[in-house]
């Protein structure tokens, strides 16, 4: 008898098996939200996270850390935070009479950029350069920044008081924005039983170092996608800019502007990556609908009009996808 084929990307598929199985030792649940930001870590892009208090937003982020080989860095966004202590300074020595560049802590692998809404802008576009361009410019000279880099950065959605909504510059340069939900009564019952007991910390094990991660990013080059199917990802972004010409009038008065080009972009590169999560070397469009949510909730801006009808982005991406028809 024949002998079956290979299952395509085995290898990468058990490395995120494993490190679902080391963040599930210490968050409970949360499952879509985990396998969003390892989808983005297989794109090389950056996730939003956003939910209210207590839902272990930071302690995902950290515990998703331990279990790369990669360097961390937390960093607490306050009011008073300068673009200085994010990027770094030069710092002047008399004695020398020079500068000495003082890198800051987004010289780091992964970034945790805890309430990243509380600062203001000029702190907020300093993780610009560093997002897009993947270096930081301290006075004349510029820095590259070490690969696998990704910002993970958090954010509250129900307090307006002291904080500083993220300019659509910024929230652009995010392949995902996820939202953290409450967990479920029996979630919620292993949280407490957890919580409750003065145990000692879970170790949690390291599984892929930097060169794995960067080997695993390469794998969607070998992921297939048909003609047709990039076809319906152009058409599911071009409906956000003109909902007219796809038979959803009702939305163009709802709509301030549209997704941008990254959108289309995003939207292809994660279909691929969840196509290798699932071990498949070719996109369907369940690929495609399945992130469709992460990836333009923060790039589709809503009129005044929506607003005062309590209209999500969230169902204006769904009735986009009932429209547009699926490709056969």
């Amino acid at each position: 008898m024949p002998e079956s084929p290979p299952k395509p990307f085995a290898r990468e598929q058990e490395l995120l098996r494993q490190i679902r199985t080391e963040i599930a030792k210490v968050v409970v649940g949360q499952e879509q939200v985990v396998d969003r930001i390892l989808i983005a870590l297989l794109c090389g892009g950056h996730v939003l996270i956003e939910g209210v208090p207590g839902l272990a937003k930071t302690l995902l982020v950290s515990t998703l850390a331990k279990t790369l080989d990669a360097s961390f860095n937390r960093i607490q966004f306050t009011p008073d935070l300068l673009p200085g202590d994010l990027v770094g300074t030069q710092i002047f020595h008399p004695h020398t009479a020079d500068f000495h560049t003082r890198k800051g802590p987004v010289f780091a692998q992964i970034i945790l950029a805890d309430e990243i809404n509380r600062s203001p802008a000029k702190v907020q576009s300093a993780l610009l350069e560093a997002m897009q361009e993947k270096q930081v410019t301290i006075g004349d000279e510029s820095f590259p920044l070490e690969e696998p880099f990704m910002v993970l950065a958090t954010q509250n959605p129900i307090e307006q008081e002291g904080t500083y909504p993220l300019p659509e510059a910024q929230l652009d340069r995010f392949l995902f924005k996820v939202i953290v939900r409450y967990p479920s009564l029996e979630q919620e019952r292993e949280i407490l039983r957890r919580m409750s007991k003065n145990a000692p910390s879970v170790t949690v094990d390291r599984i892929a170092s930097a060169p794995m991660i960067m080997e695993m990013r390469q794998a969607l080059d070998r992921v297939f996608m048909k003609d047709v199917l990039e076809l319906y990802i152009l058409q599911i972004v071009d409906a956000t800019r003109r909902p007219d010409e796809y038979q959803l009038g009702d939305l163009a008065p709802l709509i301030r502007h549209g997704a941008s080009p990254r959108a289309s972009i995003y939207l292809a590169k994660a279909a691929k990556a969840r196509a290798v999560m699932e071990g498949r070397d070719y996109v369907v469009p369940s690929d495609i609908q399945a992130i469709g949510a992460e990836v333009l909730r923060h790039r589709i801006a809503l009129t005044y009009k929506a607003q005062a009808r309590d209209l999500t982005t969230d169902q204006v991406i769904e009735t986009i996808f009932r429209k547009v028809p699926i490709p056969a």
